[in-house]
């Protein structure tokens, strides 16, 4: 495996890690695989070291990743904000995984910028703001799971790793990759999942779970979206999924249950890129995914404020549903230069 980390940095945590008794891990707002996966999979490594680790999320996780181990122990802080404030305030370390910046924690972000102990951060979003002590910041990895465990086989811990701490960093380079079908430029990551396996892990039951099950509701709703709420631009080689409240409601929508539905579209040939708004009560939410390399974090940065990966993107737009799709769409033939038949 590539030598990609800086070695002061890797001897730098290992003296923090040493030095700390109690370690507050957290993620982002909406936590996917690979935020989940990378918060518990290295709280697992540090309680296997005599650690008291924790983990905090923003909000409630999907129940698609309920599988996880250590899922139930999850310190929900919309749900549990007393007991996460004394989590924090008791914290002498705070590893931040899986985000770029601190507004991407929501509602929690002020309780863990106002934190006095020492922060780290562990991601692989472009163009972080540099808010820890510590930043490992490498955009060119497929998830923040693998720079995980990158990081645990730099500072010598792997034979730490536990059966659970694999498992729920397996999860995060499935969900991130799809189950290694992008964002996989490194031959290494073959290698680290081998190093996975080896800890016992099953990598079928991980997929089955986290990508092929769904809710009957969830089936329901996706299946009308696709059917009901698709629009394919063709000129543009572009599919628009909208879902508003009123049919969200009418299909008794759960946090979660139009998880992977973006990717959809993408199965048709011609299709290049697919972007699904979702009303939600405070603006539309556009999360956005392509092939061949064509840029939605782009389009999602110019348009909405978000950004995100080449193939995988988010944002929000704060007006109407409608408007938001027509901002979209009118805006398509900016981009069409980047569609792999115009590519010069």
């Amino acid at each position: 495996m590539k030598q990609m980390l800086i070695d002061a940095d890797i001897k730098r945590l290992m003296q923090m890690i040493e030095g700390s008794s109690r370690i507050v891990l957290t993620c982002h707002v909406r936590p996917d695989g690979d935020a989940l996966g990378s918060s518990m999979g290295m709280a697992w490594l540090l309680k296997s070291l005599g650690k008291d680790a924790r983990v905090i999320v923003p909000d409630q996780p999907p129940k698609t990743l309920s599988f996880m181990p250590g899922f139930k122990d999850l310190a929900i802080f919309t749900r549990h904000d007393p007991y996460c404030q004394r989590l924090v305030s008791e914290a002498e370390l705070i590893i931040c995984c899986d985000f770029n910046k601190p507004s991407r924690q929501d509602q929690l972000e002020p309780l863990i910028q106002n934190a006095t102990c020492t922060k780290v951060l562990i991601d692989h979003h472009e163009d972080p703001d540099y808010f820890a002590d510590l930043t490992f910041s490498y955009p060119e990895m497929s998830s923040t799971c693998e720079l995980v465990f990158r990081i645990i086989a730099a500072m010598g811990l792997y034979p730490e790793l536990s059966h659970d701490a694999a498992e729920c960093i397996l999860t995060g380079i499935i969900t991130d990759t799809r189950n290694f079908t992008v964002n996989v430029n490194e031959l290494d990551l073959y290698e680290i999942l081998m190093r996975l396996l080896e800890k016992g892990v099953d990598k079928n039951r991980i997929v089955k779970l986290a990508l092929n099950t769904c809710s009957l509701s969830s089936l329901k709703i996706q299946a009308y979206a696709i059917s009901e709420c698709m629009e394919v631009v063709e000129k543009h080689r572009c599919a628009i999924i909208t879902l508003n409240q009123e049919t969200l409601k009418h299909f008794h929508y759960e946090k979660g249950d139009t998880e992977g539905l973006v990717n959809e579209p993408l199965k048709v040939r011609s299709i290049i890129s697919s972007f699904f708004l979702r009303e939600d009560p405070e603006f539309i939410r556009i999360s956005a995914r392509s092939e061949e390399d064509f840029p939605v974090s782009k389009v999602c940065e110019d348009l909405f404020g978000g950004g995100g990966h080449l193939q995988a993107a988010g944002g929000e737009f704060y007006g109407t549903l409608e408007e938001c799709k027509a901002k979209l769409i009118a805006a398509l033939p900016n981009y069409d230069k980047y569609l792999p038949d115009n590519n010069g």
